[in-house]
């Protein structure tokens, strides 16, 4: 049994919404014509929740970084044009923000125009009391975009708890000092996010207000 907290912070991508298609999808924009455009799904899936700096380096380790931020700014011209339509709601996640009470707030690594954009989209925006994303500093494992996001909340990192997919959500929930909880229907691997020995595992969004 989870017990109720002050405060509550979400990732997007993969706990809340599944978007990989739409993103790696525009990844996969971004690679045409490369040698790297048949790189597998999966392994695209596996990147989202960290920079895009990231993805595109490790797919291209000889680029230089002009090249890098080309990437970068392009992916953010096709991912917008795609207009969402491949992402989705998770199951019961509409019905889990409904009944959780305290206070909420978003702290993702999308920038906070585009989480309004498909909080927007896909009617979760009235659960919100706040949306972080990741505008200008590091993102996660960095815990800046819980911090900021606290913040927004005027919140306190003891009765926080953060909700996430990925080792990243983890790894800042921890730097960050707040509770954290791994969700099981995500992009992130169990043992990566075991190593972070969260606070508590959930397999359905449901779960955080059933007690």
């Amino acid at each position: 049994m989870i017990p109720p907290f002050r405060y509550y912070l979400f990732d997007i991508d993969g706990t809340l919404l599944d978007s990989a298609p739409d993103i790696c999808g525009a990844i996969y924009q971004v690679l045409e014509g490369t040698p790297q455009q048949d790189v597998p799904f999966e392994f695209l899936r596996g990147y989202i929740g960290r920079h895009l700096r990231e993805t595109f380096s490790d797919l291209f380790p000889e680029a230089q970084p002009a090249q890098i931020e080309e990437m970068i700014a392009r992916y953010r011209q096709l991912y917008p044009a795609r207009n969402h339509a491949q992402t989705s709601v998770y199951p019961g996640v509409k019905e889990g923000l409904h009944a959780l009470g305290g206070r909420k707030a978003t702290a993702t690594t999308k920038g906070t125009p585009t989480s309004r954009v498909v909080l927007e989209k896909f009617g979760l925006m009235p659960y919100f009391h706040h949306v972080q994303g990741t505008d200008g500093f590091p993102s996660k494992p960095a815990p800046d975009v819980i911090l900021r996001a606290l913040e927004g909340l005027e919140g306190d990192p003891a009765a926080t708890l953060m909700v996430g997919d990925s080792a990243s959500d983890m790894e800042a929930g921890r730097r960050a000092g707040v509770r954290i909880c791994a969700v099981t229907y995500g992009y992130g691997k169990r043992e990566d996010l075991a190593k972070f020995e969260p606070d508590y595992w959930i397999d359905d969004l449901r779960q955080l207000s059933a007690g």
